[in-house]
């Protein structure tokens, strides 16, 4: 079963619109959302979680429909958002207790387990504590309740290296089991090329491309040659390019590039920006 499936999702601000999405993330994977500020990732995200009311398309959340079924499904998903939205002045054991009432299947032991691994503490209330110790704690709550689908916008935004690499560990330990998957959106594009299995393009509202990570890195690179020899090339192969002073260097389908032609390869962000660029 498909952990998320879109079709022709719509939403229109006036000044900004996402415009007919279509997106399905698999059961067991781990998909990112890649796009500059205002591209519509947490549109989007708001929209499967049913924070805001769509215009046109369809959602379903683990089969079933968001706009009928979201309540049902609800004790399933394990969310994040780039605002944590806890009350000031509760502290994290308070939090434990309010979880127990609000989840079927709360589990403190492992909530509390959460914590020390992460750092956070139990008795400081939650307006003191530091944005990325605010971001630990809804990682925990997140993950305690036995969620079987993890939405997260910019979770492991204000956390330093050492913290975000524990944190995405915990996330790849949490898709070991065949029904869980993620649904992440992030500006460190390195979070999600550790974790990803799919990764999603958004610009300007519109989906540019979707495909497993393994299968952009077969199938694009980039080449760094003399003007002329870019100008030689078959258009189709050139995804994106840069002129300078000294050459070009561009972005290219391997498949479509003579032998003779040395191609490097191509990291998620190097391809994102290119694409962004040729897109406007």
């Amino acid at each position: 079963m498909n952990a998320i499936e879109i079709k022709g999702l719509c939403k229109n601000y006036g000044d900004f619109s996402l415009d007919r999405l279509n997106l399905t993330l698999p059961g067991g994977c781990v998909m990112g959302l890649v796009g500059e500020n205002g591209a519509g990732k947490t549109t989007t995200i708001k929209l499967i979680l049913g924070l805001i009311h769509k215009d046109a398309g369809t959602v379903k959340i683990l089969g079933r429909d968001n706009s009928v079924e979201l309540e049902l499904t609800k004790e399933d998903i394990g969310v994040v958002l780039d605002e944590i939205g806890m009350t000031g002045c509760l502290t994290a054991g308070q939090i434990d207790r309010i979880m127990a009432l609000t989840y079927k299947r709360w589990n403190s032991e492992q909530f509390f387990s959460y914590l020390d691994k992460l750092s956070v503490p139990e008795n400081k209330q939650f307006r003191e504590m530091s944005r990325g110790t605010k971001m630990k704690l809804g990682i925990a709550v997140a993950l305690s309740h036995g969620a079987k689908l993890l939405i997260l916008d910019e979770a492991t935004g204000g956390l330093d290296p050492v913290v975000r690499d524990e944190v995405i560990s915990l996330f790849s330990d949490f898709t070991r089991a065949e029904d869980h998957a993620i649904l992440m959106s992030s500006h460190i594009v390195s979070d999600l090329e550790k974790l990803c299995d799919y990764i999603a393009f958004l610009h300007k509202g519109r989906l540019l491309l979707c495909e497993e990570k393994d299968r952009l890195y077969e199938e694009y690179g980039i080449i760094r040659c003399p003007v002329d020899t870019l100008e030689s090339l078959d258009p189709a192969a050139v995804v994106g390019k840069k002129l300078g002073p000294y050459g070009a260097e561009a972005i290219v389908r391997r498949g479509e590039v003579p032998s003779g032609i040395q191609i490097s390869p191509i990291d998620i962000e190097e391809l994102f920006i290119f694409m962004v660029k040729e897109a406007g």
